[in-house]
């Protein structure tokens, strides 16, 4: 899923290309991809586009009538820029914006349909799809602490909640938590404060890095190749291969559809943290730690 650092490349290509342009026309692929009644599609169109902005993992686009198209890519929803008219015929486009000066396109992979288009008419009913996490970039150390602090989680679990924390996910959680050597299933109630401080260093360091190195990767084109495994990433999607900094090889932890990946070396002291599925097939033959 695209996260904090796409969405705000995402942003800044789209805002090159569509600010202060007309939207013409709203053309939608599937009819399961819009989930508002109202404000119907034609209130928006030939209104002029006066903002940006990312909600959480979300994508808004704000017009000159106060109304909003609020875009959620999900897991496999990508944005393209094409020419204008460009087609939807394909089952995997969902959407196409027209503007004079080209169209943005929406288009999603496999056959579950996730991604999601809101209208909103006002600025109050686009706050209304606003969760309520703070943003890790700009927010203090002290409401960061009361943010990890208000429930007894694992730091992955609270990382990656939007109503604690805006705009991390699976990926980026992994790269933070590398990067300031904690376990990422240390429960928010035993991290100490220097921790916190460490997190919140690491947070900011590994989240304005990525915007940093996916900029370069645009370099000025649209940014075609958003992905959640990248090259460059320390421990996502990296099992089995060497950490960067310690050589141990990277771990993993799997649940439902989603694993984290994890150097026990670097983060947890050399002990391996349980893996639901394999921890109960193997039982007491599970090793406890790396030289096991």
């Amino acid at each position: 899923m695209p996260e904090l650092p796409d969405i705000a490349v995402y942003i800044e290509a789209i805002s090159t290309r569509i600010l202060h342009q007309p939207l013409e026309a709203i053309r939608l692929g599937s009819p399961f991809l819009l989930r508002t009644i109202d404000p119907q599609p034609a209130a928006l169109q030939n209104h002029t586009v006066t903002q940006l902005r990312r909600l959480g993992k979300r994508i808004a686009i704000g017009l000159d009538n106060d109304h909003w198209l609020v875009l959620h890519l999900m897991i496999a929803g990508r944005l393209h820029w094409r020419k204008r008219g460009a087609s939807i015929a394909s089952r995997n486009s969902l959407l196409a914006l027209d503007f004079p000066n080209g169209a943005l396109l929406l288009t999603e992979a496999g056959s579950q349909r996730r991604a999601s288009l809101y209208l909103t008419n006002s600025e109050t009913a686009l706050n209304s799809l606003q969760r309520h996490g703070i943003e890790p970039l700009d927010c203090t150390l002290e409401a960061f602490t009361e943010a990890l602090r208000k429930e007894n989680h694992t730091l992955k679990r609270s990382l990656t909640d939007p109503d604690l924390f805006s705009g991390i996910g699976n990926a980026y959680s992994d790269e933070i938590l590398h990067r300031a050597r904690l376990s990422p299933l240390l429960l928010t109630s035993k991290i100490t404060d220097p921790e916190i401080a460490r997190l919140l260093a690491a947070t900011r360091d590994t989240l304005q890095h990525w915007i940093t190195e996916l900029r370069k990767e645009a370099a000025n084109a649209f940014p075609e190749g958003v992905t959640a495994f990248r090259e460059g990433m320390a421990v996502h999607g990296r099992y089995g291969l060497p950490c960067p900094d310690c050589g141990a090889k990277i771990q993993r932890i799997r649940y439902a559809s989603n694993e984290t990946n994890y150097c026990a070396k670097c983060q947890t002291g050399g002990r391996l943290l349980a893996d639901r599925a394999m921890s109960r097939l193997l039982k007491e033959d599970y090793p406890r730690y790396l030289e096991d």
